[in-house]
């Protein structure tokens, strides 16, 4: 009796410590792959818009103007009405976006299109069938607040006033908090419906450690301080740009299914090694046994954290 409560012991002990490791691998550990992402996606986005700049030097997106404002005048606003349509499309999803920037909580991430697991572990997302920014219509982008950096960790601290700047390849356009933060339920997709000023939205977990409601941020386009904003293309080289399916707003909400299985099969190779390890130790109890152990332990135990991190229901 007393080896089978000793057992049963032990194995919830064992149990209690992967679960603080899992916990301790999502609010620090993810933020190690997003770190890399970003320095890959701010450093490509760069070489890009440098590349777009050569090419359309006459667009709105390196368009300066020629004489210098008077002293309390407002800046001359660019006269170009042309610009490349391809500017104007999402890019496919996981791409790279364009570089969102919030100074009053010290926000500079670059973003990705698409808002599913994959896509929020590189960094904010924007909404897939909502305009991009700087175009008329609400755009709309996600982020985590607690997990992968936590880019937005802070967004409940912007007030009515404050400027969120974003730089796309088609330009760079400020927008303005116009309203305090609020809460909705993870449903209420009616946050990031279609505007006829062009709006953006910010989205992400609320409270903070948890996914039981939403939190919203609310802005407009500041077009003193902005290139001028197009309104979304309907075709692209005469090919028409389908319609956004509305199961896309509920996507971010889902865990990814093709990591089921993966997760499993690596929990299975957790478990025939954490069993060998606890063999080897029964048989030879030394230190030196469990420090052997222990590497090829953590070895497979890290990627069944990763898959098991993108199985679960999205939690920003």
């Amino acid at each position: 009796m007393r080896r089978t409560i000793a057992a049963i012991g032990r194995a919830l002990v064992a149990i209690g410590l992967l679960i603080l490791l899992f916990v301790t691998y999502e609010l620090w550990g993810t933020g190690i792959f997003t770190a890399r992402a970003q320095t890959h996606l701010k450093h490509q986005f760069q070489q890009q818009l440098q590349k777009v700049q050569e090419e359309h030097p006459d667009d709105p997106v390196v368009t300066t103007p020629t004489t210098k404002p008077r002293k309390g005048s407002k800046p001359p606003r660019s006269t170009t009405t042309t610009i490349d349509p391809r500017l104007l499309v999402a890019p496919p999803e996981g791409q790279g976006e364009g570089v969102i920037q919030i100074p009053k909580i010290g926000v500079d991430w670059a973003f990705v299109e698409g808002v599913q697991l994959s896509d929020l572990a590189k960094g904010p997302g924007h909404y897939p069938g909502t305009p991009l920014p700087g175009q008329i219509g609400n755009a709309a982008i996600a982020g985590h607040r607690t997990t992968h950096g936590a880019p937005f960790y802070n967004v409940n601290e912007l007030a009515p006033g404050d400027k969120i700047i974003i730089q796309t390849f088609a330009g760079k356009y400020t927008y303005v908090v116009y309203k305090r933060p609020f809460a909705v339920k993870p449903t209420d997709y009616y946050v990031v419906n279609n505007t006829r000023d062009a709006q953006l939205t910010l989205t992400s977990c609320n409270p903070r450690y948890s996914a039981a409601e939403r939190i919203v941020i609310k802005a407009k386009l500041l077009r003193t301080a902005s290139d001028k904003p197009h309104k979304p293309p309907t075709r692209i080289n005469g090919r028409l740009i389908p319609p956004p399916k509305p199961e896309q707003l509920s996507t971010a909400l889902k865990g990814q299914a093709n990591s089921v299985a993966p997760s499993v099969l690596w929990a299975f190779i957790v478990a025939i090694v954490g069993g060998l390890w606890w063999w080897a130790f029964r048989r030879w109890r030394h230190p030196f046994t469990w420090l052997i152990g222990v590497v090829p332990f953590l070895v497979v135990l890290f990627p069944f954290y990763v898959y098991l991190e993108r199985a679960l229901p999205n939690g920003y």
